[in-house]
């Protein structure tokens, strides 16, 4: 076979799955980008806080309700997505796991949330109407990572893809019709857009439960080998369903509503990266994990700058333009240039920093010391601004944004060059008692 052949044979299926990518899941991310957009332009600043202040604790929410446990589903099932019993069992096993933590999480949203958010003077009808949302969209956000995680174990990208564009492009359909009958207010924005997320998780549930055609047993097996691939990464999810949304968190606890208004508009705009999120899921997770080691530095590289140079070129845009950028928020928020440019850059050292975080999970370079380091040193940046900036700020906040995501960035540049240099984390047999099919793939 030719060089020119041999080429043509590696890229052209990856090609195809990037095409699908950027079609179905393009359009459906773009569909809830606009959305948001919609949302920003359209409700008035004391809406739009509320808006964006539910899908703030919502993230971490959900991250705390699932804590990682279904992206350990992938790395453990490995090359085995036709023994369809040792999927349910795991999938099994997971849902008893996001029950436990439901019942833990549920009350502490109840009890934290108003604490969060007493500044703002919302009535106690609007708060609760808040923390009710928040407990359904958090347990469908759950089903929807557990079972989309199924999908895409047993390559049913098609229908991963259709549940989400049906969602996006059905959410703006409501939009318009509420709109239209002026009715458009801070609840009636959220509701269509749990809607959305109520339907994704069926359609992932239904169709996960036809793939398998099991039910699958959760085991006390199958919960040490989920649990011990996941509890090192599990001190910096947590961490980081707070520190994810720390920038809002802090203006809603420090500053008026205007200003959690301009940086839920501000983060709003930061997600044109989030077509990451389904890639780092969908090809690069997938394609990492099984590549051969003597490809994977080059690769690994290869990704790095990649994502880097997009970012990067974001960033300039935004610097050197960033009126129409500020168009699609619209005239309320037309002065926010400096902090344009801070959501900007925080939100592409993330990208860079989420999918090496992602290579380093597929290819188990997963190390207790990584997670407290980062931790470490993101504290002592918070410290340091606490001390220093002036959080009730809109740019202050955004600052500590940035500053966050470059410490925790550097841990993963550190734990890279640790995991090539010593290889992934191992599980002896002896150490956990796992039959030798699962203690290969932990």
């Amino acid at each position: 076979m030719s060089r020119l052949q041999s080429w043509k044979a590696f890229l052209a299926p990856k090609l195809r799955r990037v095409a699908e990518l950027l079609v179905s899941q393009g359009i459906a991310l773009a569909g809830k980008l606009f959305y948001g957009l919609l949302c920003v332009r359209l409700l008035p600043i004391p809406y739009y806080a509320k808006y964006a202040v539910v899908f703030s604790v919502l993230g971490s929410v959900t991250l705390l309700m699932d804590v990682g446990v279904s992206a350990a589903l992938l790395p453990l099932i490995g090359e085995r997505i036709g023994d369809l019993g040792l999927i349910a069992d795991y999938v099994a096993t997971i849902r008893q796991i996001a029950h436990w933590l439901f019942f833990l999480v549920a009350p502490l949203t109840i009890v934290v949330f108003p604490l969060l958010v007493r500044h703002q003077h919302w009535s106690w009808q609007v708060v609760a109407g808040m923390i009710a949302i928040l407990l359904v969209a958090s347990w469908c956000a759950r089903v929807i990572g557990t079972y989309g995680a199924v999908l895409i174990v047993r390559r049913d990208r098609g229908a991963w893809y259709r549940a989400q564009l049906i969602s996006s492009l059905g959410g703006l359909a409501l939009l318009s019709v509420v709109w239209a009958l002026h009715c458009l207010n801070a609840f009636s924005a959220i509701l269509i857009n749990v809607a959305g997320n109520v339907y994704v998780s069926q359609a992932y549930f239904f169709r996960a439960r036809r793939l398998l055609n099991t039910p699958g047993h959760p085991s006390k097996t199958k919960r040490k080998a989920l649990v011990h691939l996941t509890l090192p990464n599990m001190p910096g999810v947590i961490f980081y369903a707070f520190q994810g949304q720390i920038s809002l968190l802090l203006i809603t606890l420090f500053g008026r509503t205007s200003g959690v208004a301009s940086v839920g508009a501000l983060t709003r705009l930061g997600q044109i990266f989030v077509l990451a999120v389904p890639m780092n899921m969908l090809l690069i997770e997938p394609y990492f994990a099984k590549l051969p080691q003597a490809k994977l530095k080059h690769y690994y590289l290869g990704a790095m700058a990649t994502l880097g140079g997009i970012g990067g070129s974001v960033v300039l845009l935004a610097a050197l333009f960033p009126r129409p950028f500020l168009w699609v928020l619209g005239p309320k928020y037309a002065g926010l240039h400096y902090e344009l440019l801070l959501v900007m850059i925080a939100r592409s050292i993330g990208l860079v920093s989420g999918c090496t975080w992602i290579i380093h999970s597929a290819r188990k370079f997963v190390y207790w010391w990584s997670d407290g380091v980062r931790i470490a040193l993101t504290i002592l940046v918070q410290v340091i601004f606490l001390w220093k900036v002036d959080l009730s700020s809109v740019s202050g906040v955004l600052m500590l944004s940035v500053a966050a995501a470059a410490a925790a960035w550097a841990v993963n540049i550190l734990t890279g060059i640790y995991g090539f240099a010593r290889g992934p984390r191992e599980l002896k047999a002896s150490d956990s008692q796992l039959p030798p099919y699962e203690v290969e793939n932990v």
